[in-house]
């Protein structure tokens, strides 16, 4: 009999170590179809989702300090960490479990292929770039 307690605190411990949540908000316009696909993306992947339409981007895009070379068509904050653009759920996770003193990860544009940006087989290969505060930018990941 006591071994009972102890499958079930294994189960319970496995259960939570398999499962992943984290709560975002993401900024978009309320006309932009991809963007409403990478927020679905997210929630297929165990992000909390809220989504805050806005038809003028330009001071969402300056208040997380998006330079434009990194700019895409939406803006997402997830534990005080900012995600610009059509980044992969798995690159989020990775960047959240890793907690590195950057602002931030961004694709820029919108690369065919990409999560929210899938049409066909069309696949273009991108970069997901790290960036700093002070705008010093890295590649995070390639995906091609």
């Amino acid at each position: 009999m006591k071994t009972l307690p102890k499958l079930a605190a294994f189960s319970l411990a496995l259960l939570s170590a398999s499962s992943f949540a984290a709560a975002g908000i993401t900024y978009k316009s309320p006309y932009c179809g991809c963007c409403k696909e990478w927020v679905k993306h997210m929630e297929d992947n165990g992000f909390e989702m809220t989504a805050e339409d806005h038809v003028n981007m330009n001071p969402i895009k300056q208040k997380f300090g998006i330079k434009p070379q990194l700019a895409s068509c939406h803006t997402t904050v997830i534990d005080g960490y900012v995600f610009e653009g059509h980044i992969p759920a798995s690159d989020v996770k990775d960047f959240l479990a890793q907690k590195p003193k950057l602002a931030g990860l961004a694709v820029p544009g919108m690369p065919m292929g990409s999560p929210g940006m899938e049409y066909g087989d069309q696949k273009d290969a991108y970069d997901v770039i790290g960036f700093s505060k002070n705008g010093m930018t890295m590649v995070f990941n390639s995906h091609n």
